[in-house]
């Protein structure tokens, strides 16, 4: 049955369609100048059990709105005080989730085209049909109550990924991070990150992501390892229909998906030449094509990428693109691994395990001296998830409320304590330059148990030469003690 709502009359039916599928609850907000048709649909509405106001021009309909926060407010374009559009402003001002849809007698694209920009939910010529009516009011408070739960989504996850909840340490190169993380919130800078296995690369850029301007925006992490080249190229840029067998529909990549919130690429590294050449061009044009397409599509997004490899290394073998890999590194975060950041390991003990006890109900909450000893002295390979998972299994053993010696379970080989034999001085002999600089190095990183903070300053050069001195001369805690 079809309702036709014009300057004078309206037919009332199908009501029982939709007040069966109509959401408990919602106030609707009806405004027009016209008496007829204002009494006549706030009548129809009563009849569906909605919640209903109304006035009679637009100054009383946004003071309405501002008391009764309505779900949905249906306004007429023409009117005395102030037009459809005023009250479709103040409306988003009062409450951004407030669906506004507008009737008109108008029939121009340029009142239509106006209205959607400014977030109207639908634009509607008079005379009213009700099938179409119906099905968009139950889509505008639809749409209402998904928006509000993914924005508590959204909150809920910036609220977990902000830095007092995920970065755990106050040791100097921490600090430098939370720096450079303070830095990039502002801007869609491009990052990236680079740092070993599980040093909380994904981390911190959420972080970067939840604690600035894109906070509102999706954050969309992509494993560049997981997928094959072809496979990986139409996850990002997406593919249209018929582009490779078994395309059977145009799909959207993951740089369409963030909009203008921020991309993920994490081992950066493992990209192949072709998809470095792509995403050079992202970065240089800020637009792309889908698989198989022919239209260009701007990009907003912006781009974090992350790595446990040495791009730089990689740049010098001819492996990865030089350009990309400065336009990649505008900014640059390098993440320590535990093992050079000791002293943040009982602060992370503790977080962890409350943690830990919420996850298997325990209440494991003491720590003897020589247990967090034994934690600081191991040379964690693994990082933080290898303190986790030692941290869990201990938990999981316990009887009682101590983390006792006896369940921390670490193999004997990683313990990070070096031999008396590895740190003594040695007899000057006949060596070069570069050899006596290097034995040098390696019995200051041994004596301090190779904490490079405090190292590079014994050393009297800075913390990134060190790192460099070490890569150019090979050094490590396991080389050492196999020599």
């Amino acid at each position: 049955m079809v309702l036709v709502l014009q300057k004078r009359k309206i037919i009332l039916g199908e009501v029982n369609s939709l007040q069966a599928h109509r959401p408990a609850g919602n106030k609707i907000l009806v405004i027009d100048d016209d008496e007829s048709i204002r009494k006549t649909l706030t009548s129809y509405l009563k009849k569906l059990n909605f919640d209903i106001y109304s006035a009679n021009n637009g100054l009383d309909g946004i003071e309405l709105a501002d008391a009764e926060h309505p779900d949905l407010v249906i306004t007429d374009i023409k009117m005395p005080g102030a037009d459809g559009f005023e009250v479709l402003k103040k409306a988003k001002e009062i409450d951004s989730y407030i669906q506004v849809i507008i009737i008109s007698a108008l029939d121009d694209m340029h009142s239509t085209v106006e209205a959607m920009q400014q977030g109207a939910y639908d634009y509607i010529e008079k005379p009213l049909e009700i099938d179409k009516l119906k099905i968009i009011i139950n889509r505008a408070l639809e749409n209402k109550k998904m928006s509000e739960q993914l924005a508590l989504f959204i909150s809920t996850e910036a609220e977990e990924y902000q830095l007092e909840n995920t970065l755990i340490g106050k040791t100097p190169i921490m600090k430098d991070v939370y720096k450079l993380i303070g830095q990039t919130t502002s801007s869609r800078v491009t990052v990236l990150i680079e740092g070993e296995s599980v040093t909380g690369k994904e981390l911190v850029a959420r972080a970067i992501h939840y604690s600035g301007i894109t906070k509102s925006q999706p954050f969309v992490p992509v494993n560049c390892t997981a997928l094959t080249e072809s496979l990986l190229e139409s996850e990002l840029f997406g593919h249209v229909k018929g582009a490779f067998t078994g395309s059977i529909r145009d799909k959207k990549g993951k740089f369409e998906l963030a909009g203008e919130g921020t991309i993920f690429l994490d081992e950066i590294s493992e990209i192949s030449h072709n998809l470095q050449v792509k995403l050079l061009r992202i970065l240089q044009q800020k637009e792309f094509e889908r698989v198989g397409g022919e239209s260009i599509i701007p990009m907003s997004a912006r781009i974090i990428a992350a790595t446990n490899k040495d791009l730089n290394a990689l740049v010098r073998e001819g492996k990865f693109r030089e350009d990309l890999y400065f336009r990649l590194k505008v900014v640059s975060i390098k993440l320590p691994p535990l093992r050079d950041r000791i002293e943040d390991i009982p602060l992370l003990v503790n977080h962890l395990l409350v943690k830990i006890n919420k996850e298997l109900h325990k209440n494991v909450t003491k720590i003897p001296e020589e247990v967090m000893e034994m934690l600081k002295n191991n040379y964690w390979i693994g990082n933080v998830r290898e303190l986790e998972n030692t941290l869990m299994q201990a938990v999981v053993l316990s009887t009682d409320d101590v983390l006792n010696k006896e369940n921390i379970l670490i193999p004997k080989g990683q313990v990070r304590k070096p031999e008396q034999s590895e740190i003594k001085e040695e007899r000057v002999q006949f060596i070069t330059l570069s050899e006596n600089e290097r034995n040098h190095i390696k019995k200051v990183l041994d004596a301090v148990q190779w904490n490079k903070n405090k190292a590079y300053k014994i050393l009297g050069i800075s913390l990134p030469t060190l790192y460099s001195k070490i890569e150019t001369y090979n050094l490590s805690p396991f080389k050492e003690r196999a020599e």
